[in-house]
C-alpha cells in the first residue's frame, strides 16, 4: 500500500475538448445575452399632444358645459380667471368632491371652504358674484386658491357677465 501513494499520478490519456456540451450551452447563453443587450430598440412613441387651447372670454352660460360631462374638458373660474382643471378631473369632474364648481365660478365657495350648491351664483345670466360680504380671511383664502390654480393649471380665459362689452355676442 505504501507503494501506491508514492507512485506519481498518471497523466490523462486524452485531451479535453473545448466543444463540450456545457461549454456550448454557456457560449450560446452568452451570445443570447449579448444580442438582447445590443439589439436595436424600437423608437419611442410620443403621446399625442392635446389640442391647443385659445384664450377666450367666457360668460357663465358659456362656461357651464365645461363640467367634464360628455367628454368635455373641466373648467372653473376663480376671481375672473377661467382655469382648465381637466388634469384634476378626479377632484373637479363628475363624482369628484369639487364637482359643483365644474363649469362655474368657484370663487365664493373656495373662499368660504364650502362645496355647497348655495355658494354658486344661481342666475347665470345675471351679474357675476361681486364677493361682497366676504371677510379678509376669506378673500385671502380665495387668493390662495387662485395662486395654487395659477401654478398648477392653464388659464384658458376670463369670466365676464352676460351683456358685458367684452362678452362674446350670440352666434359668434
Amino acid at each position: 500500500m505504501a507503494d501506491e501513494t508514492d507512485a506519481p499520478l498518471s497523466a490523462p490519456t486524452h485531451a479535453q475538448s473545448i466543444a463540450s456540451p456545457i461549454n456550448l450551452i454557456l457560449v450560446s447563453l452568452l451570445l443570447v445575452l449579448v444580442y438582447l443587450r445590443l439589439r436595436p430598440k424600437p423608437p419611442p412613441v410620443l403621446a399625442k399632444s392635446p389640442p391647443p387651447v385659445v384664450f377666450q372670454t367666457f360668460t357663465p352660460p358659456m362656461l357651464k358645459p365645461y363640467n367634464g360631462e360628455n367628454n368635455m374638458p373641466v373648467y372653473l373660474a376663480v376671481n375672473g380667471k377661467v382655469f382648465d382643471v381637466s388634469n384634476g378631473r378626479n377632484f373637479y369632474g363628475p363624482g369628484g368632491p369639487y364637482e359643483n364648481f365644474a363649469g362655474r365660478d368657484a370663487s365664493r365657495g373656495l373662499a368660504c371652504g364650502s362645496f355647497d350648491e348655495d355658494m354658486l351664483t344661481k342666475d347665470l345670466n345675471g351679474p357675476l358674484d361681486d364677493l361682497k360680504g366676504l371677510g379678509d380671511e376669506e378673500m385671502e383664502a380665495m387668493r390662495g386658491w387662485e395662486e395654487r390654480f395659477d401654478e398648477k393649471y392653464l388659464v384658458v380665459g376670463k369670466l365676464v357677465a352676460v351683456g358685458h362689452p367684452e362678452a362674446p355676442k350670440k352666434g359668434s
